[in-house]
């Protein structure tokens, strides 16, 4: 049986910018595993049923079913274990963290500056859906927390302890990429995929690192259409 994978599109189903999904997809080529990708829109639950779930990523791997971006990370480990991604014990623990650190500190800055481009992003009809459940977590309009100056001088602070890092060596799981650079790089993809802003210098060490993952796996992230390659899209 095919190994699939749902997977967030947006207004063309080539445009695929979850940063969950992408951390799926770096570990699948990290592991050498092959994959469909399926594409899914926010408010099509019904495709989901079958996993109780109703979000992604979802993976179908045979008979098993994983939900979670890391628990399927876990899985892969576990089900595949050459070329680990989270390893064990005190290494997994740090994974972890780098888990946390990029969902709780870096993802709201990047929110705050490419959110309208991300809602321009999303196909049509799933559009009224994200702006009720964004702005019921926000408590305010997509307009009011928009914010691109707040939301770059927050991840310019939030990236400090990666840059710290990156000043030592080539990834965060060092002398290559693992686990810990996919849970950070999803973001950047989700970023890179939906939005034109520039959110580092050329001259941060962190965009040197951007640049070194997107041509991992066979430039598997640089390749990937952007909003600007899909026709009438991009304002």
């Amino acid at each position: 049986m095919a190994r699939i994978l749902y997977d967030l599109c947006g207004i063309d189903e080539r445009l695929r910018f979850s940063p969950y999904c992408w951390r799926v997809r770096l570990a699948l080529a990290h592991k050498g595993l092959d994959v469909e990708t399926r594409p899914w829109r926010f408010t099509d639950k019904a495709a989901l049923a079958f996993a109780d779930h109703d979000r992604v990523p979802v993976l179908v791997d045979g008979d098993e079913v994983v939900t979670d971006s890391y628990a399927i990370l876990r899985y892969l480990d576990a089900t595949y274990p050459r070329a680990p991604l989270l390893g064990e014990g005190a290494a997994e623990a740090r994974a972890r963290f780098f888990k946390h650190y990029a969902e709780r500190a870096l993802a709201p800055a990047m929110m705050r500056t490419i959110i309208m481009d991300l809602f321009n992003a999303i196909h049509p009809d799933d559009r009224p859906y994200f702006r009720e459940s964004r702005e019921r977590r926000f408590g305010r309009t997509l307009e009011e927390f928009h914010s691109p100056a707040k939301g770059l001088a927050q991840l310019d602070a939030a990236l400090a302890p990666l840059r710290g890092h990156l000043d030592e060596a080539e990834f965060l799981d060092g002398a290559a990429p693992g686990g810990a650079d996919y849970l950070v790089f999803g973001f950047f993809m989700w970023a890179r995929c939906v939005s034109s802003a520039d959110l580092v210098s050329n001259a941060d060490p962190v965009h040197a690192w951007r640049e070194r993952m997107l041509d991992q796996h066979g430039g598997l992230g640089r390749e990937a259409p952007r909003i600007t390659d899909i026709a009438g899209a991009y304002r």
